[in-house]
């Protein structure tokens, strides 16, 4: 269960909405943990960039490291 609340849509400022429509559009959702890091509209923000550059650069396949992210989710007992 969850300590903090992920936000909705209707919860965040306008930066945070655009963050969240980049994801629905690349993704089909806004994963949980973004969702708690809009209280903190600077570390999404932040964190978003980071999450993208690591998904969209580089040589190998974004579905190989989504998986691998899965992988090590279920390895560490969290949900993902």
């Amino acid at each position: 269960m969850a300590r903090i609340k992920p936000l909705t849509p209707q919860e965040v400022d306008q930066e945070s909405k655009d963050i969240f429509e980049a994801f629905l559009k690349q993704r089909g959702n806004v994963p949980n943990m973004f969702r708690t890091l809009a209280h903190r509209p600077e570390l999404l923000k932040t964190a978003f960039k980071h999450f993208t550059t690591v998904l969209n650069t580089g040589t190998v396949d974004i579905r190989l490291k989504e998986m691998v992210a899965v992988r090590v989710s279920q390895l560490n007992q969290c949900e993902y």
